[in-house]
């Protein structure tokens, strides 16, 4: 059977869609793995294809998507390369210049790749890993540009069987009309587009007939989501209220949010108990000012307004928020407001990014630039506030049942307590590690009951997978 391999670099978007391509080849009846390289895997010359699905978000993510494509030439000698996603759109030569094996395929024609299977089941008698390259850039690539003329349906990425996760994820929206000043995504996919309420509908029965109890609803903006149904036009909240209406057994779990988006009519629909209590707010600073040279569409009020609300609907939620540390012209002054606004919110945890200058972005040209020791430093003062207050956020579940999602399984590396230990995720995110005696006849993907045991502090502290201990409760 032939061999491809599917590597996925960024967001749980580019997880969705890299899934959604990994259904395709395995439809095909390809051998597919979904396993991230490591410089120590093996050499194996069955691999006839690799597909990295990239992303740009910062330079660290150009870096270690051309480290991964050139560590998959290496490991697999006889291999085609086809690199997607948002580097492969802003920088396609620049990927193809790697080697002749490789070929760049912009993340707005992502979906053409669904297209491959067949290309590959026609290749392989006389197989050649240059010349495939070279059809595949024939057949379904283009020059490289920033825009397409028409945005091409990024929709049809998606799948029903998933491979590398048990938790099943559905793209609603796609694309930005956002022109944020620091950020490239909106060069990189596109204006914004949105899923059908009828077709996005469609996939949420089909996943709750297939058993699934939770879905994680995704897109690159979320607050943009807007489509005809019924006679008007449909926004975020009016869809998952119709998620709601329309289904009878799964649950939603919400990826990111903007500010905006929150609000009392909001909150009414995610009081509902199948909306997960765990909200991600995109954040990015809690200063005014640098709010408003980021060109963001909200100030530190809004955000102030968007937690009060989210809590009064879901008391117990996971409370999360994205942070730019260092953006040009941040002052001491500027970085002890986000402080501020952390604590004042009360997040459970803040993901802190150092600013990092993307070619083409307004940003990339400003004045006041901070050196990348301070804004490093920022960056650490904000994951040691981020540990603490997760820490503070787990105490206080001691002792409590929670519904929980079994995500994987391994075995026991205890000689003295042999068996497997569970990996699950409770409805407000909290992150379990299921002791082994409590762990006969469970199915990944499926919801349990847990009583949190205890708090794996020195986890934690080392940005662990679990964060707590818990048992099942039968």
């Amino acid at each position: 059977m032939p061999q491809v391999h599917v590597e996925t670099l960024g967001c749980r978007l580019n997880q969705i869609e890299s899934e959604s391509i990994a259904s395709a080849f395995k439809n095909h009846n390809f051998s597919v793995s979904m396993q991230g390289i490591s410089s120590e895997s093996k050499e194996d010359f069955s691999v006839l294809l690799c597909i990295v699905n990239t992303c740009a978000v910062t330079k660290k993510a150009e870096q270690k998507a051309r480290r991964i494509i050139r560590l998959l030439l290496k490991k697999y000698p006889r291999a085609a390369v086809i690199v997607t996603g948002c580097y492969a759109q802003l920088s396609g030569g620049e990927i193809q210049r790697i080697s002749g094996r490789v070929c760049a395929v912009g993340g707005q024609i992502k979906s053409r790749i669904l297209d491959v299977p067949a290309l590959l089941s026609a290749s392989q008698e006389r197989w050649n890993a240059d010349d495939f390259a070279a059809l595949v850039r024939s057949r379904i690539s283009l020059p490289a540009k920033l825009v397409m003329p028409e945005p091409e349906n990024s929709f049809r990425l998606a799948a029903s069987d998933f491979l590398a996760h048990s938790r099943p994820s559905l793209k609603i929206q796609d694309g930005c009309d956002n022109c944020c000043t620091y950020c490239a995504i909106h060069l990189a996919r596109g204006k914004s587009v949105s899923i059908s309420p009828e077709a996005a509908l469609e996939r949420v029965i089909e996943l709750e007939s297939l058993g699934h109890d939770e879905v994680v609803l995704t897109a690159v903006n979320i607050s943009q989501y807007a489509s005809l149904y019924d006679g008007r036009i449909y926004d975020f909240t009016d869809l998952l209220a119709l998620f709601l209406e329309r289904t009878k057994t799964i649950s939603f779990r919400i990826s990111s949010i903007y500010p905006q988006i929150v609000d009392e009519r909001f909150c009414r629909v995610i009081s509902s108990p199948r909306v997960r209590p765990h909200f991600h707010l995109s954040v990015q600073s809690g200063s005014d000012k640098i709010l408003s040279l980021m060109g963001r569409a909200y100030d530190s009020q809004a955000v102030l307004n968007a937690c009060r609300l989210l809590r009064g609907a879901k008391p117990d939620c996971f409370l999360a928020c994205d942070i730019i540390t260092g953006f040009p012209g941040e002052s001491d002054e500027d970085f002890s407001r986000t402080m501020s606004l952390l604590s004042l919110c009360g997040f459970t945890w803040a993901h802190a990014f150092p600013f990092s200058e993307r070619p083409g972005t307004p940003a990339a040209t400003m004045s006041g630039k901070v050196p990348q020791s301070v804004s490093g430093e920022r960056g650490r003062m904000i994951n040691d506030w981020a540990v603490s207050s997760k820490i503070r956020f787990l105490e206080q579940f001691l002792g409590t049942e929670r519904t929980a999602i079994l995500e994987n399984a391994r075995k026991s590396a205890l000689m003295s307590a042999p068996g497997v230990i569970y990996h699950a995720v409770t409805d407000n995110f909290i992150h379990c590690e299921i002791t082994p005696s409590e762990n006969s006849g469970l199915s990944l993907g499926k919801s349990v009951r847990v009583r949190v045991t205890g708090v794996l502090f020195d986890r934690i502290k080392k940005g662990g997978e679990s964060e707590v201990t818990a048992q099942i409760i039968r």
